[in-house]
């Protein structure tokens, strides 16, 4: 028992030495030569057509933005495929009243955004600026206002249809006689 013990004890002293001289015994790769970089006359790209063509992707991204900005958030109902929304929605924009309503505020916020001048901006002295900026501020508080009213309105206007298109099948319901 004891000599088993020696000779495994032996074997794993011989083969880990064996291992640790192999190990050592691997040569080291050399170092590689620095390549120098090909011309960038024609081989592997022109920096004048890189620049046309980042420029190219970035205007037609910065148009791109621009649209989206002007079409907006767009609300609609996916189940139905729809993208205007649903039959009540079809009621609110058919509707009279409110077209009038959307045209009123639409004319109204138009007229006041002409109020401001850009190029008077440019060339104005602090005080000018100063009285650029009140003027702009007051047209901003007579849109909001004009907005909160056009909201209102709208809002009365719908409530107004919901009493009309309301359903009543709970009346209905009442009504029936379970004994009949």
């Amino acid at each position: 028992m004891f000599i088993k013990r020696i000779l495994k004890i032996g074997l794993v002293a011989i083969v880990a030495s064996a291992l640790t001289t192999v190990q050592a015994q691997v040569p080291k790769p050399a170092p590689k030569p620095d390549k120098e970089k090909p011309e960038r006359g024609g081989k592997k790209w022109d920096p004048t057509k890189v620049k046309e063509r980042l420029k190219a992707a970035f205007d037609k991204r910065k148009k791109r933005r621009g649209d989206a900005k002007k079409k907006g958030h767009k609300v609609h109902d996916r189940k139905k495929g729809d993208k205007k929304g649903g039959s009540f929605g079809k009621l609110i924009r058919d509707d009279v009243k409110i077209k009038e309503l959307k045209e009123a505020f639409a004319a109204a916020a138009k007229k006041g955004h002409k109020g401001f001048d850009r190029k008077a901006w440019k060339d104005a002295t602090d005080d000018e600026k100063k009285a650029l900026r009140e003027k702009m501020a007051a047209g901003r508080k007579e849109w909001y206002e004009k907005m909160k009213t056009h909201r209102e309105e709208v809002g009365k206007r719908i409530k107004e249809i919901r009493e009309e298109f309301k359903n009543n099948r709970d009346k209905v319901i009442d009504g029936n006689d379970p004994g009949e």
